[in-house]
């Protein structure tokens, strides 16, 4: 029975990716916003100048810079060509990663999927001018009323001695609610400050047409909206994180990692995590192991996967 119920499981499981197709790396993922999100956006502009562009290459573009008066700062070679922004910069990752620690970006991409998975979410990715992308860096946002602009007719904003960005104000209701979708679904802190600009970005700015739009595509690829532009969820001051995308997907390296909750209970012998404390409990030896609400439970198939999770072991485990 349990053998079946597992087999079933993985099948439907199997299913789902193959339906959905969600990108594994940050390159996939390049190549995937380009051919089913932004194919044909190229005339609507890059997210931070509303630059108009053309494609080359698997990925990338070519910047028309006279179409948005866009003015190179430094970086000629950069303003000229598209880059893909995680708007929620990948090193803010590291924050909710343990595995940025112990080697930074490439470590996490050999030990961490769900630190891959944070990196190739197309809601977090859009097209940018690649000099604003280095300008940008990985800045909060914040606003500049006394600060000019350094890029020509293009609206965004840069204090560097401060290290924060204004972006122009078609995006800011956009960016407000990505940075809801990633903090809530991989459980990521942040600062009460941040949270009220952003709180205030967001009724500002309603979800625009193209955002429902934009959504849509993604949805299509990544088997998920994001609630905070659909309207399913929305962001209150100290938010409680769902942390949904906190489960490591199947990989040949851990087939079992993330088949569905009920068939890896049945199977016996997995680790538990709790989304909350980010402590894990071994079936064995750990008194706490059936004291987690269902809602909270991450299960792991190794010790070694659940530290590379960001998780840490029990301290009443024996």
């Amino acid at each position: 029975m349990i053998n079946t119920a597992r087999t079933i499981g993985l099948l439907l499981f199997f299913a789902a990716l193959q339906t959905f197709a969600a990108p594994q790396t940050f390159e996939q993922a390049k190549a995937e916003a380009r051919q089913y999100v932004y194919h044909d956006r190229t005339q609507a502009g890059t997210f931070y100048c509303g630059c108009n562009w053309e494609w080359v290459g698997r990925s990338g573009g070519r910047v028309d810079l006279e179409s948005c008066g866009y003015q190179i700062r430094s970086q000629a070679n950069r303003a000229i060509r598209t880059e893909w922004e995680h708007v929620v910069p990948a090193s803010n990752f590291d924050r909710a990663r343990l595995c940025w620690q112990n080697g930074g970006r490439k470590n996490c991409n050999s030990v961490d999927p769900v630190f891959n998975a944070m990196e190739a979410d197309l809601h977090n990715l859009t097209p940018s001018v690649g000099e604003i992308n280095a300008n940008r860096s990985n800045y909060n946002f914040g606003m500049l009323p006394s600060t000019p602009k350094q890029h020509g007719a293009c609206d965004f904003k840069v204090d560097f001695k401060g290290r924060t960005a204004e972006p122009r104000d078609e995006v800011k209701g956009q960016i407000a609610r990505i940075y809801f979708y990633m903090h809530d679904r991989y459980n990521m802190r942040m600062s009460q400050q941040q949270q009220q600009l952003l709180l205030a970005w967001d009724k500002q700015f309603p979800v625009s047409e193209w955002e429902r739009d934009r959504d849509r595509r993604i949805a299509a690829r990544m088997g998920h909206s994001n609630p905070f532009v659909t309207g399913e969820r929305k962001w209150s001051l100290n938010h409680k994180n769902t942390a949904d995308g906190i489960v490591t997907p199947i990989t040949a390296s851990h087939p079992a990692s993330s088949e569905p909750k009920t068939v890896m209970a049945a199977a016996g012998g997995t680790i538990r995590g709790n989304r909350n404390s980010r402590v894990y409990h071994l079936p064995a030896g750990c008194p706490s192991y059936d004291a987690m609400k269902p809602k909270n439970i991450v299960e792991f198939s190794s010790e070694a996967e659940a530290r590379a999770a960001g998780f840490r072991k029990a301290g009443n485990c024996r």
